[in-house]
């Protein structure tokens, strides 16, 4: 089995809580962006 149908499958089988992991990722990556530029408020 390949590397993408590997990939395929776990989105297959994950897809109704695919949107909420999206979610929660883009969620950290907010925080992140607005973590490292709170020094610059200071």
């Amino acid at each position: 089995m390949t590397t993408l149908s590997q990939i395929k499958a776990i989105a297959k089988r994950s897809q109704h809580t695919l949107l909420q992991d999206a979610t929660g990722a883009a969620a950290l990556v907010v925080m992140l962006v607005v973590g490292l530029h709170l020094p610059a408020f200071a």
